[in-house]
């Protein structure tokens, strides 16, 4: 099973800043995952979210305050400041920040910039030429279809600077993947390179109001993914769901149908914080204490998962490999 390193090491670095994504690199794994939002000038960056007030230091800077603004996103009224609204030149001046400070602390803070898609891929083009298997990059768009509302869609620049730097076809290190479906669909018409289905343990893609990402995971509903995907990245409670009190319950038959399907099966996120383990594998009551991730990983591995998503390669890459051993 591959690793992907959720957002780079941010289990140890801030998020979607380069820094993360060296360290997941030095740390062995698989695959680095930036989100890709869009600058005003039309340029991806990487960030969790449009709004970026929890993982930048926007608000310290008084240039900016008449940007702030509450915009309406994927249906929710959402409060901040939005990289549309910022050039990237704009965007530049501002450094990262840890999106958890209570369970990560901030030691980090204020050292990285917000790196644009090409330089994460100048990234990977300098590992790789010294590696004999290649780093891959599992990009995700973000709010595609508001994206698209405010005239500055993915897909365009997406596949183009992908292309550029030779990502080409199917046995590309790439998966592009997204929890909605229009953009996933207008990118296969476009191109072969492998696409993942995201889905959550409630609601729906936001792009379809009529759509549940539980009639999704239903052998009909995985059949139907197929056709425009190559595999699926569940909310980890959707393979193995959690009791009341936190402990793991029976698998699902949900990788068994997936892999029915023809889909390979990438769940997330796996994280070695007490605050999101599971109840036996806590490692004691301070959430921000760190509990067996590893035994946690296994459990799923057990189910016969492709691979999955860390914030913590560190951890996850070691409990993979002794996984694959037995």
């Amino acid at each position: 099973p591959i690793i992907i390193a959720h957002r780079g090491a941010s289990g140890e670095r801030p998020e979607h800043t380069l820094a993360s994504y060296e360290l997941a690199i030095e740390q062995g794994a698989d695959f680095i995952e930036p989100d890709l939002v869009l600058t005003k000038d039309g340029v991806l960056v990487a960030r969790h979210e449009n709004e970026i007030s929890e993982t930048t230091d926007v608000a310290d800077h008084p240039e900016f305050a008449s940007r702030k603004a509450t915009k309406t996103i994927d249906g929710k009224a959402v409060s901040g400041w939005f990289t549309e609204d910022f050039t990237l030149a704009e965007l530049k001046t501002l450094r990262a920040k840890e999106r958890l400070p209570q369970l990560r602390g901030t030691a980090h803070d204020g050292q990285y910039e917000v790196p644009t898609f090409a330089e994460i891929l100048d990234l990977l083009a300098r590992v790789n030429t010294r590696r004999a298997h290649p780093v891959g990059v599992y990009p995700e768009t973000k709010h595609p279809t508001y994206f698209v509302s405010i005239g500055l869609p993915h897909e365009g620049p997406l596949l183009a600077i992908l292309d550029q730097y030779g990502y080409r076809g199917r046995a590309a290190p790439v998966f592009i993947q997204s929890f909605e479906v229009a953009n996933l669909k207008a990118i296969r018409a476009k191109s072969n390179l492998p696409l993942i289905q995201l889905m959550d343990g409630e609601g729906g893609p936001a792009d379809d109001a009529k759509q549940s990402y539980a009639a999704m995971t239903t052998p009909a509903g995985l059949k139907a993914v197929a056709a425009y995907a190559d595999g699926i990245g569940p909310n980890k409670t959707m393979i193995i769901p959690r009791g009341a009190l936190g402990t793991l319950g029976d698998p699902t038959h949900l990788v068994r149908d997936a892999h029915a399907a023809g889909l390979k099966v990438h769940p997330w996120t796996f994280r070695r914080e007490n605050y999101f383990l599971p109840l036996d594998d806590k490692g004691g009551l301070n959430p921000a204490g760190h509990g067996d991730l590893a035994a946690e990983i296994d459990m799923y591995l057990k189910t016969g998962i492709d691979g999955l998503f860390s914030d913590n390669p560190r951890e996850a890459v070691p409990a993979v490999q002794a996984g694959a051993k037995r």
